[in-house]
């Protein structure tokens, strides 16, 4: 059996350092999170397909993302924040924004949770209210 040519082999090999060093981001936008208190970056980064370094990066963009440091320096994200984590994987690599653009949609979206609870703490205020005035 022959061997292909060197310069072909050359080829090869830099096309397989190549997407060592630059992992193409896969589809899988629908991972599920354990059911856990902390996980450290590189569980993180196993269960988003995310590289440690662009995790890193997210966290200096999006200001909800901030996990908690451990004694050793070390990055400790909660759930919500692997969520997070997850949902800004889904705005840039499947919906295309840009992190400006998907750090907009984000605060749309927390704002307008925010007034969700604020509307339902008025109305239990309103309710309670009404009870008061017909007793």
């Amino acid at each position: 059996m022959a061997r292909p040519p060197r310069r072909q082999q050359d080829l090869v090999v830099a096309a397989a350092s190549q997407r060592e060093r630059n992992p193409v981001p896969s589809d899988d936008f629908s991972a599920e999170v354990p059911d856990r208190l902390y996980f450290r970056i590189g569980e993180v980064s196993a269960i988003t397909g995310v590289p440690p370094y662009v995790l890193r990066y997210w966290e200096s963009e999006f200001s909800s993302l901030q996990p908690r440091k451990s004694g050793g320096g070390q990055r400790l994200y909660r759930k919500r924040d692997v969520v997070m984590l997850l949902e800004v994987k889904r705005l840039l690599y499947q919906e295309r924004y840009t992190v400006a653009g998907a750090r907009r949609r984000l605060m749309e979206r927390e704002d307008r949770a925010r007034r969700g609870d604020i509307r339902a703490a008025l109305q239990r205020l309103r309710s309670g209210l009404e009870e008061i005035i017909k007793q």
